[in-house]
C-alpha cells in the first residue's frame, strides 16, 4: 500500500471506528478518519512501524505498536515524530482485522 493512498487507508477502519489525531483531538467515522488523515498524508510524511504486538482475545485484539514519522512541512520545517500506539482492532465477518480504535499517541492521552 502506498502510504499516501488515502482511500486505501481507509480500508483499515471500521465505519464507526475513532481516531486519536492527537492527544485531547478524536475523530469518528469514515468521514472524520478521512478528514485526519488525509491533513497528515498532505504532508506527505514517511511512516515506519519499529514493533508491534497484537493480542488476540476472540474477535477482539489490542494492537500496539512504536512507530516513527518524520518529513517537511510546508514551511519547510523538519518533522520528526514517535510514539506507542494503543489500538484496538476487530475481527470482521470475512475475517479482516480492521481498527474500531486506533490510538496512535498511547498512554500519551492521558492528562
Amino acid at each position: 500500500m502506498d502510504a499516501q493512498d488515502l482511500e486505501t487507508a481507509l480500508t483499515l477502519f471500521e465505519p464507526g471506528a475513532s481516531f486519536v489525531m492527537k492527544p485531547g483531538v478524536v475523530v469518528s467515522g469514515t468521514a472524520g478518519i478521512r478528514q485526519g488523515l488525509g491533513g497528515l498524508m498532505a504532508l506527505k510524511l514517511t511512516l515506519t512501524i519499529e514493533a508491534q504486538q497484537l493480542v488476540q482475545a476472540g474477535d477482539v485484539a489490542p494492537y500496539c505498536a512504536r512507530w516513527r514519522i518524520q518529513g517537511v512541512d510546508p514551511t519547510g520545517t523538519a518533522i520528526q515524530l514517535g510514539g506507542r500506539s494503543s489500538s484496538i482492532l476487530r475481527r470482521q465477518v470475512d475475517g479482516r482485522w480492521l481498527f474500531l480504535v486506533d490510538n496512535p499517541w498511547g498512554t500519551d492521552i492521558v492528562r
